[in-house]
């Protein structure tokens, strides 16, 4: 394990991993630009070079028989999780749900605030080595508490031209039934700008490697997407008394991930010896006290926080920027990414301090209505008329006064 001697070197270690390869924007910059121009054909094109799968533009849609067929890889014992992990999700994010707002004032004034769902949701799920099939419930579900009914989904086909049974399984779990063999920058561009196939979406959200990241920050704009969320990480707050074995294999686990980055940081002498002879990749920090940590997690702002100390609630009123936090021996990430409840669709790369763990609301448009009476119009006129004058805007107090002549 590497140690972490100073901010600085803490400071570089993040900046690299924040910075996007010039080479990679400009090949996805190109993919876009070509599935924007070609559409189908180039989507059959790239699934060819990059997943070395040979499909039509017609076998680019799921069908229903593939659909049916997935359930026939699943047991019970998996089923039975599956639902269990559904059933959490629903449970944190129906309580969620914004509630309209209503203001009247006496002179007959009303301001509302509605909420309305997007109308059609876009999500992306890696396929790789293993399938994750997490990323279905936990992308899906919050959208559809918020009431989204047209949902796409796209993962990468596998060799034999077949999305993951179980993928497809969860999908269908959810009563999602739009479902493409697409994967990487050129699923993002298909979802963003639409093909004869793929139907254009309006926000689009889920995880992938460095090209779908990168093509989701360049089609922001004409979509909404939930983040941009690059590999994993956690940040592990070790007291003197933790179990250095916890902490080992909670980095391991997070390593698991392709990319991942695990950072301890500890006041114990102890904890940083046997750190420094584990062979386990990651990153030890020492620092003087437990409110040091707390201020290194703010800098840092990481995806996931584990807090390992005697009395981890009193440290967490320290902590202000962190996607997801973990208190205890009892409550390891792996249980976020699985079966908790909330997403595990989290801020990385430090953008904690200002993009939020996904919610109901990253599916909500709110909408603001203004109703005014004429004797309010006449209240606000003088507020108004000396606001606008000073910007220079006189048609505004024309059309204002319009009303009242």
């Amino acid at each position: 394990m590497k140690v972490i001697r100073n901010i600085n070197s803490l400071d570089k270690l993040l900046e690299k991993r924040r910075n996007c390869k010039k080479r990679i924007a400009e090949r996805v910059y190109k993919i876009i630009k070509n599935v924007k121009e070609r559409g189908d054909d180039a989507l059959v094109e790239f699934t060819k070079r990059f997943d070395k799968v040979k499909l039509s533009a017609r076998e680019l849609k799921v069908t229903e028989s593939e659909i049916s067929s997935a359930f026939n890889e699943l047991n019970s014992d998996l089923i039975s999780a599956i639902k269990l992990s559904i059933d959490n999700l629903y449970k944190f994010y129906k309580p969620q749900i914004p509630k309209p707002i209503t203001i009247r004032e006496e002179n007959g004034k009303i301001l509302k605030v509605k909420y309305k769902p997007i109308e059609k949701l876009g999500i992306y799920v890696p396929a790789g080595s293993a399938p994750l099939v997490s990323t279905v419930y936990m992308s899906a579900i919050p959208a559809l508490v918020a009431g989204v009914n047209n949902i796409v989904l796209v993962s990468p086909p596998g060799k034999n031209k077949f999305l993951n049974p179980f993928i497809l399984a969860v999908a269908s779990m959810l009563k999602i039934k739009n479902i493409y063999k697409i994967g990487g920058a050129q699923a993002i561009a298909a979802l963003a700008y639409g093909t004869k196939t793929i139907p254009p979406v309006d926000k689009i959200v889920g995880p992938g490697n460095e090209f779908v990241t990168e093509a989701k920050r360049q089609v922001f704009g004409k979509v909404d997407i939930d983040m941009l969320a690059g590999p994993s990480e956690i940040v592990i707050i070790a007291g003197k008394r933790t179990n250095v074995d916890l902490i080992i294999a909670d980095l391991e686990a997070q390593i698991e991930h392709r990319g991942g980055l695990g950072i301890v940081i500890t006041n114990s002498k102890r904890i940083m010896k046997e750190l420094r002879k584990s062979k386990t990749e990651g990153f030890a920090m020492r620092v003087k006290n437990l409110e040091e940590a707390a201020s290194i997690v703010n800098r840092i702002a990481p995806e996931h926080l584990e807090i390992l100390t005697r009395r981890p609630s009193l440290l967490l009123k320290k902590i202000n920027h962190s996607g997801a936090i973990f208190l205890g021996d009892y409550s390891p990430v792996a249980l976020g990414d699985y079966t908790a409840g909330p997403s595990h669709i989290l801020p990385t790369n430090s953008t904690a301090r200002f993009f939020s763990s996904l919610s109901v609301k990253d599916f909500l448009r709110e909408i603001h209505i203004i109703n005014y009476t004429k004797k309010a119009l006449i209240d606000e006129l003088p507020a108004l008329e000396k606001i606008a004058t000073l910007e220079g805007m006189q048609k505004h107090i024309e059309s204002v006064k319009k009303r009242l002549s």
